[in-house]
């Protein structure tokens, strides 16, 4: 589905279709609010076979067979959670994203004039997740800290609701810091994930820099990069609201080893070693990297990593995205072609001012993975759709970066560069 109005008017008749499109994309985004919204933000999960009620009345537990139902849920070209009835819940993360996507919907309708009349109540709706994230929390750690609210098994372990982990912690740390506006306990709560951080996950300093856990029960023999750093990004968040130094040592400390370890080609593997993991340099991983180097260019300083920046900017948009807006699985596949690849990217762009290829992405998005107003499928392979709707995979993930890439774009200057830097690529 593309949007109306795409011709390159002048005077008003270009003001006009400035508010038409951008009326479009704030529609969606209000469609894919109203999906999770009327489902309580519960859903389908990715890699939430675990939670099969068929699975779970088993006399007995074999990991090979959580494995199996696991993968089979995760994998099979068609939705198999009804016949296996995989208990839908609300995701840790998900309610995160939903958290500062409701916020930022409440700037943008509030920037777009008070005669708008709103269906709902977004900050009523972020106030209530924000309580949801701190109710939800996993206790008996050093600090704030969360993790998915099911099963999953690993190869050799099994993680369980109570175990929490850093990319959880990360985007919940996030959204409180963004509905502090609201409640200040909200942020108070939040700083004590650095004692998560550094005391739980094993903050220790080694020659190039300094590493954490991914989770509790992450393997001793490989490290995740992409973990890593969204840890940095957390203490780089937290720094910028509270002003401590230390949040900004160990956070300079992270990203140095993660810096240390970009590639010749200026992406990052999943784990290192790289043959320690399946993934490769995949899309949306390599995105969160970049997102936290940027967060730390943005907050804290514009040149440390001026060429780790410039290099993985320049590997993320040549290898890892076509020139339509279609994102590529890694370095070496295009399919499958996943929703969360294209919201990472979204956020990307959309954080460097490219704001003409992050809108590439979107309409890529519209056109290929959007079932109907509002609702996204969760992967395009190269034969056939995965149909199905994963509430934080593709809702959450969509309403978070739509909203982002709306408030960037929202005054009719950005969204005239917009259109004029489109024009520009279609003519060239």
């Amino acid at each position: 589905m593309q949007p109306h109005g795409l011709v390159e008017p002048d005077g008003e008749a270009e003001t006009a279709a400035h508010a038409r499109e951008f009326d479009y994309y704030f529609s969606t985004l209000d469609s894919t609010l109203e999906y999770a919204r009327r489902r309580d933000y519960t859903g389908p999960d990715y890699g939430d076979g675990m939670s099969s009620q068929l699975l779970q009345r088993l006399p007995f537990e074999n990991r090979f067979l959580n494995l199996a139902v696991q993968e089979v849920v995760k994998r099979t070209p068609v939705d198999v959670r009804p016949l296996l009835r995989v208990e839908h819940r609300r995701n840790y993360k998900g309610a995160a994203l939903f958290t500062m996507a409701n916020l930022n919907y409440h700037e943008l309708a509030s920037h777009r004039g008070s005669d708008r009349t709103l269906d709902f109540d977004p900050i009523d709706e972020a106030e209530q997740l924000a309580d949801w994230l701190l109710e939800e929390r996993v206790t008996g750690y050093s600090g704030f800290c969360g993790g998915h609210r099911h099963e999953m098994q690993h190869l050799h372990t099994k993680g369980v609701p109570s175990d929490p982990d850093i990319v959880s912690t990360a985007f919940a740390v996030k959204a409180l810091l963004r509905a502090a506006e609201l409640d200040e306990r909200y942020a108070e709560i939040a700083r004590t994930a650095t004692s998560f951080l550094v005391e739980d996950l094993n903050y220790r300093e080694v020659e190039e820099g300094a590493k954490i856990d991914y989770h509790m029960n992450h393997p001793e023999d490989s490290y995740t990069l992409n973990s890593a750093a969204l840890g940095a990004g957390m203490l780089v968040d937290l720094y910028e609201y509270f002003g401590d130094d230390e949040l900004r040592e160990r956070a300079t400390k992270i990203l140095d080893h993660l810096a240390a370890h970009q590639t010749d080609i200026g992406g990052w593997p999943y784990r290192l070693p790289a043959d320690a993991s399946h993934l490769s340099m995949d899309s949306h991983h390599n995105g969160f990297i970049i997102e936290s180097f940027q967060r730390y260019r943005d907050v804290v300083d514009a040149d440390r990593y001026t060429e780790t920046l410039d290099d993985a900017l320049e590997f993320y948009r040549e290898e890892l995205f076509e020139l339509d807006g279609a994102p590529n699985f890694d370095e070496s596949n295009a399919y499958p072609r996943d929703i969360h690849a294209s919201t990472q990217g979204l956020l990307v762009f959309t954080r460097e001012g490219d704001l003409e290829f992050a809108e590439r992405i979107l309409r890529w998005v519209l056109a290929n993975l959007q079932v109907e107003d509002g609702q996204f499928y969760f992967r395009k392979h190269r034969h056939h759709t995965k149909r199905v709707t994963l509430m934080r995979w593709c809702q959450g993930w969509m309403s978070y970066a739509m909203s982002e890439f709306l408030l960037a774009c929202q005054d009719s200057q950005s969204w005239t560069r917009v259109r004029a830097d489109r024009s520009a690529t279609l003519q060239s």
